[in-house]
């Protein structure tokens, strides 16, 4: 079972930043890391992934694309999520997630909560809040 530790968050006024940080137990090997969100009354939606082999391909849902990045650092076993230009509809519970392998909300993660009938990631973090005030 592959472990996730999650840091950062907080509160910050529109148009501020945030950084968060997960920590993985287990980095070895190729496999699909991501940011989750979900904010009170709506499903838990996909923000961002990557792949973390070869390139590190990333992948974004369009609401964040150009504000938020995605980014591994190998040497820390860590993903992080740089977070810019932050609105109040950013507002939620930040998750990171982990798979093993080319999983296949690594590239659909923008489409991730059309997929009702597939298993998520094997792993979640413990969840830090973001809060943007107008």
């Amino acid at each position: 079972q592959v472990e996730l530790v999650q840091s950062g968050g907080g509160s910050v006024q529109a148009g501020g930043s945030l950084r968060l940080s997960c920590v993985v137990s287990n980095f070895a090997g190729s496999n699909c890391l991501g940011w989750f969100r979900q904010a009170p009354g709506k499903k838990r939606e996909g923000v961002a992934s990557i792949y973390t082999s070869g390139g590190g391909a990333t992948w974004y849902v369009d609401a964040v694309k150009g504000r938020f990045t995605i980014s591994q650092d190998r040497d820390k076993n860590t993903i992080n999520l740089q977070m810019d230009r932050l609105k109040p509809e950013d507002t939620a519970m930040y998750y990171c997630a982990y798979e093993r392998g080319p999983a296949w909300w690594c590239s659909a993660i923008a489409r991730y909560t059309e997929y009702t009938d597939r298993r998520g990631p094997d792993s979640w973090g413990q969840g830090t809040q973001v809060t943007v005030s107008s």
